[in-house]
């Protein structure tokens, strides 16, 4: 006896994987419902199985919750709704659509300008914008996308259309005539769309729910398209003229369809895509009503208030409302447990907050208006000896120069560096004592320095009359980075911890203070973590850590384009000290304190980009620091509460004797 035909195995098989003997197709106007229905009977006749059933819906979303409610079987989407019947209703893509043969199942979205121009993706801003109609993907979503994603474009309240000028795209005259933009600010000839685009589109696919065998749905529409596909066919799946639209089913431009192999959203949209797609997808119904914004004093409370006021008189979106918190640490937990959703928050605060609590940054601060990076370089400065060019590797027993206890720059970094490098091996967790031994002598200013390691105290000077010695404030002559390069200058340390900008600042007279006239920037030297030493020009290739500005941290669940979208608007209202706005966001002056809410010395807050997590916005080596810290896996439970959380309980340190401002 003959088996079952391959045509029975399907229809088998299928009936366990659908919700019926029938694979139902969901349709999204009248036109594509009666092209299903002729689909259906071309399909029966050439007794293909199991039947096709069409179901109509009145949109694509519909369709997807439809599919997800098993009330349909299957729909062709565009790569959009792919993410959205991927992310939220856990549908697959199994089957792709192929255009043609040097592409294959997708094409390139680009930019487009005329070659005369000097426009960039940088310089969009302002410039006039040409698209191929509104939601069009390779027109609208992806450049749109790309560019609320990127930063370079801030959104307020979901509100794309209301963003600023959008940028230009082109028309075609000649081809030489015109150049493509490339992501990383260069441009291209037209023929280089492979390397120069800003996203590669994935084709519509064909979505099923997960439990469904994307394979027998492949062999099913395989039959149908060997059938009907060609010219002369009774019925075309592959053509929508006779219904009077186009792209019903599947698009009009399909060669044919092909099986997906990786059966996820993700992969089948490639990670540009998802860049680009991600930047759109802001429901302004699903904003919340308020922003609420973690503060930890009074005056921060009151300055938080005074913005809230006037926020809300410019009709800014969302509304600022302020609850206060202990602690950062406090903050982290209530914006993990809901609670709370924003908070500012220093480089190892971020570091703690992203990697106990889950959070991400949403924008961060920039100190100069020339500084693309937002950052500073740690470093180790040296004077320049020839008879005694030690390294980055020979500083045991070596004088050593601190801005102060906790200064990130000055002591979280060089220390966490030599306890991942394996030089300091604190015995309990007690790194101030292994701190002391390592060097012969060091200037590491502290408050209360009950029980301090006296050799942490040994080069300090005090003031000018020898008093307030290695206390931490400006009454410490080698307190500060200023403090740590004269501690290094005046001889007294042979090396000095300090931000790459201190060399530069109290040199070639810069600094017109007694002790710094006559310094030469060409006289000192960077200790290079590769054992070489450097000019002091060459931080950006020789230095300890790129120290992270402070990051605006946030619930992974929150829209970190729409929290962008509400400070970079603000800051066009307030952000100047000259605004005549009546509240300014980076001045504390008037609340009798410093670095409320922001730091003063912020000039603008800027997009995350793609530093999307914690570690990408803190970088390799400044993680690489703190997790130097972690190695000793201190437990830090006898160390009472702490106002600075994490270096603290990493190493068992009392919270009175930092110094996170430095």
């Amino acid at each position: 006896m003959r088996g079952p035909s391959a045509a029975l195995w399907v229809l088998l098989a299928l009936r366990t994987a659908l919700s019926g003997a029938q694979l139902r197709w969901c349709t999204t106007s009248d036109p594509e419902q009666r092209k299903c229905g002729d689909l259906s009977k071309a399909f029966g006749a050439a007794g293909i199985q199991p039947p096709v059933g069409c179901v109509q819906a009145p949109s694509a979303d519909h369709c997807i919750r439809l599919l997800a409610a098993r009330e349909a079987d299957a729909i062709t989407l565009d790569g959009g709704a792919i993410y959205e019947a991927g992310k939220e209703h856990g549908l697959k893509p199994v089957v792709g659509e192929v255009y043609d043969q040097e592409v294959g199942t997708s094409y390139y979205a680009v930019a487009v300008v005329k070659r005369s121009s000097n426009v960039t993706i940088n310089s969009l801003e302002g410039v006039r914008s040409c698209h191929t109609g509104l939601n069009r993907t390779a027109g609208w979503n992806v450049p749109v996308g790309y560019l609320v994603e990127s930063g370079r474009l801030s959104v307020m309240g979901c509100d794309v259309l209301k963003g600023r000028t959008l940028p230009s795209w082109g028309q075609a005259l000649l081809s030489q005539d015109f150049a493509l933009l490339c992501r990383d600010g260069s441009r291209a000839d037209v023929t280089e769309w492979r390397r120069c685009h800003l996203a590669r589109v994935p084709a519509h696919a064909v979505v099923v729910r997960a439990d469904t065998d994307g394979g027998l749905v492949f062999r099913l529409l395989n039959e149908g398209q060997r059938l009907f596909s060609q010219e002369g066919s009774s019925f075309q799946m592959f053509s929508s003229e006779a219904y009077g639209q186009k792209n019903l089913l599947f698009k009009d431009s399909t060669s044919e369809l092909v099986p997906i192999a990786t059966q996820t959203y993700e992969a089948w949209l490639g990670r540009e895509y998802l860049h680009a797609v991600k930047g759109l997808l802001c429901d302004p119904n699903r904003l919340p009503h308020y922003l609420r914004w973690c503060v930890l004093s009074t005056p921060e409370i009151q300055k938080c208030g005074d913005m809230a006021v006037a926020f809300s008189r410019q009709r800014l979106k969302p509304e600022i409302q302020c609850v206060s918190a202990e602690s950062p640490q406090h903050c982290m937990e209530r914006i993990q447990a809901g609670q709370i959703d924003a908070v500012t928050l220093r480089g190892e605060d971020t570091y703690l907050a992203g990697q106990k609590h889950g959070l991400v940054p949403a924008a961060g601060e920039r100190y100069a208006p020339d500084d693309t990076s937002s950052s500073y370089f740690a470093v180790a400065v040296v004077k320049r000896n020839s008879s005694d060019a030690f390294s980055l590797d020979e500083l045991r027993g070596r004088r050593s120069c601190h801005p102060g206890l906790g200064s990130p720059a000055g002591w979280d970094i060089p220390v966490g560096a030599l306890l991942q490098r394996g030089f300091l091996r604190p015995r309990d967790c007690d790194v101030l004592t292994a701190v002391s031994q390592f060097f012969s002598a060091s200037c590491v200013p502290v408050n209360n320095a009950k029980n301090y390691p006296a050799s942490l105290c040994a080069l300090c000077v005090g003031d000018e009359r020898g008093r307030n010695k290695c206390v931490g404030s400006s009454q410490e002559r080698y307190y500060g980075h200023r403090g740590a390069f004269r501690c290094l200058a005046e001889s007294a340390g042979d090396v000095a911890f300090v931000k790459h900008t201190t060399v530069f600042d109290n040199t070639n007279g810069h600094n017109s203070e007694p002790w710094a006239a006559g310094l030469r920037s060409e006289d000192y030297e960077l200790l290079c973590p590769n054992g070489a030493r450097a000019e002091v020009s060459q931080f950006a290739a020789c230095n300890l850590a790129q120290i992270p500005p402070h990051a605006v941290m946030v619930r992974p669940d929150t829209n970190v384009y729409a929290v962008y979208g509400l400070l970079d608007k603000a800051q066009d209202l307030f952000g100047d000290d000259h605004n005549k706005n009546g509240f300014r966001m980076y001045d504390s002056s008037n609340y009798h304190g410093q670095d409320l809410l922001f730091k003063d010395a912020t000039t603008r807050m800027v997009p995350v980009r793609e530093k999307a997590t914690y570690r990408e916005w803190l970088g390799p080596d400044y993680a690489a620091a703190l997790e130097g810290m972690l190695s000793q896996q201190c437990s830090g439970a006898a160390a009472p509460r702490l106002s600075s959380p994490l270096l603290p309980l990493l190493l068992g340190l009392p919270a009175g004797l930092l110094h996170p401002a430095l």
